[in-house]
């Protein structure tokens, strides 16, 4: 490094933290923390600081938890740091054109997909659901909008066939901290070359819900089983089984029985529960009850009897 830069950093989840923990030790300056106000969690509803807070106080970094970008107090706040450069990971909060215009070399995102394709709140789950082979990180310079600023860098990784959204998530973010260090030091050398991206290959990842985990069983299985991994490990996958919600976390296609009932339990052993789907089937293989612990197919079947049984 040449040059020694003042930066923001803005993030809130734990997806953020690698590339915090890599700025902080990258030699630049880093001059404030901004992340979401803290929440209530839990069945006290107790106030929770966010993964970016806390590791910011344990590194000693002024922290600011605005509830908005927007007012006016906001922008002289972040004036009054005289940053650089702003770096965002999952921030949550919308950065408007005056907080964009303020960081002397610009503001920049690190973003969970080869853009343009899943510009969105949920690339690493859209990325799954569409089986995407692969997917990768790309450092934009942020623009007003939504993740259509010019490319910086970007690095590609494989997504395995039976990768979660939060194993993706956690090799996501490792591979993009240290590639957010080395583009910025192109970036205060003035080396960094941007390209636009093209607006017309563009695709949307947008928020994912609790609704959008509830499992079809009319749907083919591959579908199925890809919707289990991105909503692992959030919000779950799930399905209906004798009026109670049954949440499953761990599932393999099978070729399936024609002429079954979507829904219909094919089978159940100690190597899966077989539910037949609108092509072919799903085994069944890591499943959980409310309020019980998640579980293996064999410790299920022991416990339960499922035979001529249909998920709904």
């Amino acid at each position: 490094m040449s040059t020694r830069l003042r930066i923001v950093f803005a993030g809130t989840p734990a997806f953020a933290v690698p590339a915090l923990n890599a700025l902080a030790t990258s030699g630049h300056d880093i001059c404030g923390v901004y992340t979401q106000p803290d929440r209530p969690a839990g069945r006290g509803r107790r106030l929770v600081a966010s993964e970016v807070k806390e590791r910011a106080l344990a590194l000693g970094l002024a922290i600011e938890q605005p509830q908005s970008l927007k007012a006016a107090e906001s922008a002289a706040r972040l004036c009054a740091l005289a940053p650089d450069v702003m770096i965002v990971v999952a921030y949550g909060l919308i950065l408007p054109q005056a907080i964009l215009d303020i960081p002397r070399l610009g503001c920049f995102n690190i973003h969970a997909s080869l853009l343009p394709r899943w510009r969105g709140a949920a690339p690493i789950q859209h990325a799954i659901l569409a089986g995407d082979r692969s997917t990768g990180i790309t450092i934009m310079r942020m623009t007003a909008g939504l993740d259509a600023g010019p490319i910086v860098a970007q690095r590609e990784l494989p997504v395995d066939e039976d990768a979660t959204a939060g194993a993706l998530q956690g090799a996501l973010a490792d591979l993009g901290a240290p590639l957010m260090v080395d583009t910025l030091d192109l970036i205060a050398t003035g080396r960094a070359l941007m390209r636009e991206q093209n607006s017309g290959e563009a695709t949307y990842a947008p928020k994912i819900s609790r609704a959008d985990a509830r499992i079809r069983w009319t749907e083919p299985a591959a579908v199925i089983a890809r919707r289990v991994r991105a909503y692992d490990p959030w919000p779950g996958a799930e399905t209906s089984w004798r009026g109670e919600q049954l949440k499953i976390w761990r599932a393999a296609v099978r070729a399936g029985r024609p002429g079954a009932q979507a829904g219909e339990v094919l089978g159940a052993d100690s190597t899966g529960i077989e539910i037949a789907c609108g092509t072919g089937s799903l085994a069944l293989l890591t499943l959980q009850l409310p309020g019980k612990k998640r579980v293996g197919a064999a410790d299920f079947v022991h416990a339960h009897t499922l035979a001529g049984e249909r998920l709904t």
